[in-house]
């Protein structure tokens, strides 16, 4: 293979407490929840610039939350502020590993790419006249498009979309 980004081996031995992990990460936060599209748009976001001033405003409320309204829940307000600080650095080792998990998909797909296509460019070269022309036709329909379907389709250099 002329390329190996990544040379990952994962034993089916990790896979059950890999998943006992992931499931009790899940079970741990089953509080979470997801918003729809149109729910995140219409939010209200919470920068880093906003989070002194909320931090400051929760402050305020708990020093003089008798000018509070009945209503307003200090408390809630104090477990939301809780929440996130407890949430946050998670997150942020959440994110690192979804991105490292991401980026070895990414590259794993790309060797995987690399060599199919050194393996086609190699039935097409040595292949002819050897018994192969079917495997090679089966794997040149990966590049065929619709109407325009031809016998010698080639991908593209630069690997293509897809």
């Amino acid at each position: 293979m002329s390329q190996d980004i990544v040379d990952l081996q994962i034993d089916a031995t990790i896979l059950d407490p890999l998943d006992a992990a992931i499931t009790q990460m899940e079970n741990s936060l089953s509080g979470l929840i997801s918003l729809t599209p149109d729910q995140r748009r219409g939010l209200m976001k919470m920068g880093e610039k906003s989070e002194a001033f909320c931090r400051a405003a929760l402050h305020v409320a708990q020093q003089h939350s008798g000018i509070m309204a009945r209503d307003f829940d200090i408390e809630a307000f104090q477990r939301d502020q809780q929440t996130l600080d407890l949430l946050r650095p998670r997150i942020l080792r959440i994110a690192h590993l979804h991105q490292r998990i991401t980026d070895t998909e990414m590259a794993l797909g790309s060797d995987l790419m690399i060599a199919s296509l050194e393996v086609y460019g190699v039935l097409k070269v040595a292949g002819k006249g050897k018994g192969l022309d079917d495997a090679r036709r089966n794997l040149g329909a990966r590049w065929r498009v619709g109407s325009q379907a031809r016998e010698t389709d080639e991908p593209s250099a630069g690997g293509g979309n897809g």
